[in-house]
């Protein structure tokens, strides 16, 4: 298969000074910037955003050294800076867009920004244990403002949004797209409609849904069956998509990869992990990474690994297959935020994948319930499906892919209180497969019963460092 994005006759960046771009890889049809349909008008394929290589004022190319200082200036509380983990990257993911600096207390409506992003690069010696390499690092995307990675590309697609002047904004949703959509349309003044399957969503998601306002549709069917009906309705009702369809959102997530290597010091790491669902993370690292090497940011690639569920894994498949084949699924998994049958993002993951010389596998739902537990246990957290990436390293380091000298970043996509009612189930269920639980127990109101409480976990950690 050929890598649209390695198309000679489109350059990973235009020439300084030029406009932005939605480019569609399947036809090489451009469209303007401000183009609002999410895919191309010509052929139905799915657009990617290009915009101008950075530049200094007199128009010379900004890369390398000086870029990875210009980033730094922008970060944060500095005052050229800006407190977005997003949008202090402006310059590479919506450069017209004016986004004003940390001083500047008049120009906050030129973007919907909650903040997001700045999320912790963390190391936690249990976690890396059980994976079995000595450098992991896990990027806790969870700790965004609606608890998902999805809160990045959300900041983006909606400012989009009100640039082409939308009445209304929608998607399709497995949960957390739905929770990102709501508040960041409140947060616009702009009319909110999401798609979700009947009860395949977790409560966490639906509640924040709710409460930030947005106008939730049961759909009777999956995942792959709220995707085409919101693309229907978009298409039909000129009503905005935000599904990771979108080129806009895939901007605004590919900042996971450039925040990452700026908490690394721009020094790569070997691998980056990820859970695979709809493909559209798995899309922006790519594209990521590709602008990374060709701004001189970074001087090589890790490899991409996704990671799907084994009930939800169409793209492990297809990857099996050398991707010759598009597979799809019906998607069954207890991590409902990957569970989905016909990613969209297909094609561009494809090429992300073969760019990065990365690598796709599936991991069992008991799997990614006991790395849910490791991750837990350390004091991290996380809902089941972002555990995904850390039962993949595992299996990789298992397989002989990964080595254990390797350097790795795991990215956990979402916040541990997503879902609820996994935790529920896992720690009070003695039928469900993760063991052991963690039940409360009840007491009588006495010094002894806490402290029998206290000597029975003493005895039970003196088991298993036995064990």
């Amino acid at each position: 298969m050929t890598s649209p994005a390695a198309r000679p006759d489109f350059p990973t960046f235009l020439p300084p000074g030029s406009a932005s771009v939605q480019w569609c890889a399947a036809c090489g049809a451009e469209w303007p910037e401000r183009h609002a349909a999410p895919q191309c008008a010509t052929c139905g394929g799915l657009l990617e955003a290009r915009h101008a290589a950075p530049a200094h004022v007199d128009g010379t190319p900004l890369t390398g050294a000086a870029l990875r200082a210009s980033f730094a200036q922008h970060c944060c509380a500095r005052p050229l800076g800006h407190p977005s983990g997003v949008w202090r990257f402006a310059e590479i993911v919506m450069p017209s867009v004016v986004v004003p600096a940390v001083s500047d207390n008049h120009a906050r409506d030129t973007i919907v920004s909650w903040p997001e992003g700045n999320t912790a690069l963390l190391q936690r010696r249990a976690i890396s244990q059980y994976v079995g390499v000595d450098a992991l690092w896990v990027k806790h995307e969870g700790m965004n403002p609606t608890g998902s990675f999805k809160d990045r590309g959300m900041t983006v697609g909606t400012t989009q949004a009100v640039r082409v002047g939308a009445s209304a904004v929608a998607c399709a949703s497995t949960g957390n797209t739905s929770a990102a959509l709501a508040a960041y349309a409140a947060q616009a003044g702009l009319p909110a409609l999401v798609f979700v399957p009947t009860g395949q969503v977790a409560l966490g998601k639906l509640t924040q849904t709710l409460a930030y306002g947005a106008r939730t549709l049961l759909v009777r069917g999956d995942f792959d069956d709220c995707l085409r009906l919101v693309q229907d309705a978009s298409r039909e009702l000129g009503i905005y998509l935000l599904n990771s369809i979108n080129p806009w959102r895939l901007e605004g997530q590919k900042t996971i990869v450039f925040e990452l290597l700026q908490q690394l010091g721009w020094d790569a790491p070997d691998w980056i992990v990820l859970p695979a669902g709809n493909l559209g993370n798995t899309a922006a690292f790519g594209k990521a990474l590709r602008e990374a090497h060709a701004l001189g940011l970074i001087d090589r690639v890790p490899r991409i690994a996704s990671v799907q569920a084994a009930g939800a894994a169409p793209f492990a498949a297809s990857f099996a297959d050398g991707f010759r084949t598009r597979t799809r699924v019906q998607a069954e998994t207890l991590a409902t935020a990957i569970r989905i049958g016909d990613p969209a993002s297909h094609d561009r993951a494809v090429d992300a994948i073969t760019f990065s010389d990365g690598c796709v596998l599936s991991v069992s739902d008991e799997e990614i319930l006991a790395a849910k537990r490791v991750i837990d246990a350390a004091g991290v957290g996380c809902e089941p499906a972002s555990a995904a990436s850390i039962a993949g390293a595992r299996a990789l380091v298992r397989d002989g892919r990964m080595r254990a000298g390797d350097r790795v970043v795991a990215v956990l996509t979402g916040h541990v209180l997503k879902d609820p009612g996994i935790l529920v189930r896992m720690h009070q269920d003695a039928a469900f497969p993760s063991a052991p639980p963690n039940a409360p127990i009840e007491i009588d109101a006495s010094v002894s019963a806490v402290a029998a409480v206290l000597a029975d976990d003493a005895r039970r950690r003196a088991m298993t460092a036995h064990d």
